[in-house]
């Protein structure tokens, strides 16, 4: 259960692109969690992630990151792991057991890798002009999707078999906006269940949809 009543009323700060998957993971987490925030959208076309300033927040000068009660955090997946560890049901969202915590790293580590390298980069190269290889990305956005529709044709979530975890809202962001990198999910009826089921969720917040190219 969050403990955001407990925070002396100080919200998060969520410094963000509104249309970057990594940011919308930390901001559907706190609002899962119930957790108050705030978000300020950074002029990243403009250099406002290289600032002196924000570097001080995100050494490596990345969104997202976050500023909490004195706190300053970057990297999507352990904001992630901070905000349940210090405001939610971690037997939930990460894990009850050895086995449920080891399959809950193991989608973060798909959301760092075949998620960033699939459905991520394919929709860099067409919202951001990315120089990436846009064939390549599809090619392995299929060929994970084809894994995690096996993966989900007989369970609801992708590391627990009764509820969400940090792995289902690490993997989220990315994988409904896929069209959006020319990748179809027509072919995945489990995948978009899954998704459905996600978006159900109280308090779900959606991020900012663009044009498909599917």
């Amino acid at each position: 259960m969050s403990d955001a009543n407990a925070r002396n009323g100080a919200p998060v700060t969520l410094y963000r692109n509104p249309k970057s998957g990594h940011c919308h993971r930390v901001e559907l987490m706190l609002a899962l969690l119930d957790i108050p925030y705030e978000t300020i959208d950074l002029d990243m076309a403009n250099g406002a992630h290289k600032a002196p300033e924000y570097l001080r927040i995100s050494p490596l000068g990345q969104v997202p990151a976050i500023k909490d009660n004195g706190v300053a955090l970057s990297d999507s997946n352990a904001i992630l792991t901070y905000l349940v560890e210090r405001y939610g049901d971690t037997t939930i969202w990460r894990g009850a057991d050895p086995l449920e915590k080891a399959e809950v790293q193991r989608w973060l580590s798909i959301a760092a890798g075949e998620i960033a390298s699939g459905p991520c980069a394919a929709r860099l190269v067409t919202l951001f002009d990315a120089d990436l290889d846009h064939e390549a990305a599809k090619a392995r956005a299929h060929a994970l999707f084809a894994v995690m529709e096996a993966h989900l044709n007989d369970r609801d979530w992708l590391a627990s078999t009764h509820h969400p975890t940090l792995a289902d809202i690490a993997g989220y962001s990315y994988i409904a906006h896929a069209p959006e990198g020319g990748v179809s999910l027509s072919p995945y009826p489990s995948i978009r269940a899954w998704l459905t089921r996600i978006e159900a969720l109280p308090g779900f917040v959606g991020m900012a949809r663009s044009p498909e190219l599917a």
